[in-house]
């Protein structure tokens, strides 16, 4: 009897042992799309600003040369490859990747329309977070989430903008942000 009576108030003290340990803890708290969208855009904003990267093609250097951004200034001995020089307005506009003033256009036949080369924004601005979906539950207390990272093109002139909107230019990436709880708040720990 005694035997069974211990039992039943150590059976009692680890209830209320359980329950005390339970309600000592706290639960992660709610991470919305819109505070995973803020976590994510203020990552970005603290980031150096940067020019976007614009692929022009064929019909990128013919709309360059219309807007005044180069001017052909050289066209080699097989009639197809040429050089662009960048005009004032050019300068303004866009930097070339390796430096310097010139575009070397160097297709593989005068009838390659896939050909292209890279010119950057002169106007620099930070990536944008877009399209953030609902959080997920991962394993180990993490959640994540899918978003669209998105160049932004503020302050690019339209000319350029429409090159930028050019078949072969990507101007957003389906992208995964990963968050923990750290101090009670929710973290951005990585974006993949």
């Amino acid at each position: 009897m005694k035997n069974t009576l211990n039992l039943k108030v150590l059976a009692v003290a680890a209830i209320l042992g359980t329950g005390l340990l339970l309600s000592g803890c706290k639960s992660a708290p709610e991470l919305t799309a819109a505070q995973a969208q803020a976590l994510i855009q203020a990552k970005y904003d603290a980031a150096p600003a940067v020019g976007a990267n614009i692929t022009v093609n064929d019909l990128g250097i013919q709309q360059g040369f219309t807007a005044k951004y180069w001017t052909r200034t050289k066209v080699l001995p097989n009639k197809y490859w040429a050089e662009f020089t960048l005009t004032a307005d050019g300068k303004k506009a866009i930097k070339l990747p390796k430096g310097g003033d010139v575009i070397e256009w160097q297709p593989s036949s005068a009838t390659d329309k896939s050909y292209s080369v890279l010119v950057v924004s002169a106007a620099t601005n930070h990536l944008k977070a877009r399209d953030v979906k609902d959080p997920q539950d991962d394993v180990g207390g993490t959640k994540s989430v899918v978003f669209s990272e998105a160049v932004s093109l503020d302050g690019v002139p339209a000319a350029l903008a429409d090159i930028a909107h050019n078949p072969g230019n990507k101007l957003s990436t389906k992208k995964t942000a990963t968050f923990v709880v750290d101090g009670g708040a929710w973290k951005l720990q990585s974006i993949n």
